[in-house]
Formats: structure tokens, C-alpha cells, sequence
């Protein structure tokens, strides 16, 4: 199964609502918590090694992307 990188929900600003919503009241730490919990409980949904690792990969290269572009922006 290879990493589907287009939404798949009907309505993807209420997935984005629904995570902001988590977080709402929960401490930093908590929220870290709740991230982590909820990258494992996914993780484990999808059930294939290669898909989470290239998931990972992913999104080391967007955090990375995002810092290079906020440097940037900085200078």
C-alpha cells in the first residue's frame, strides 16, 4: 500500500478542527502526550512498516522545509 498523501476525508478542515480540539486545555506536555499516543494508535491502524517509514520520512523533510523557510524569512 503505498503513502497516500492526498486527503481522504469529505471534509478535511473538520479532521484539522477535530485535532486542534484534542489539544484544547491540555498542558504542553499533555499535548506531546496526545501527539505521541495518537501517531502510535495510527501507526498501528495502517499496519505496515514500509508506509510508516516513509510517513517519517516525510514529515522529517517537511519540519525541515519549514525551518529552512523560517530561517530565511529571518535574514
Amino acid at each position: 500500500m503505498p503513502l497516500s498523501t492526498s486527503s481522504n476525508f469529505a471534509r478535511p478542515d473538520d479532521a484539522f478542527r477535530a485535532v486542534v480540539e484534542a489539544h484544547r486545555g491540555l498542558s504542553e506536555a499533555e499535548s506531546a502526550d496526545l501527539d505521541a499516543a495518537l501517531v502510535l494508535v495510527l501507526a498501528n491502524h495502517i499496519g505496515d512498516i514500509e508506509v510508516l517509514k516513509e510517513a517519517i520520512a516525510l514529515a522529517k523533510r517537511r519540519m525541515l522545509d519549514a525551518s529552512q523557510q523560517q530561517q530565511q524569512q529571518q535574514q
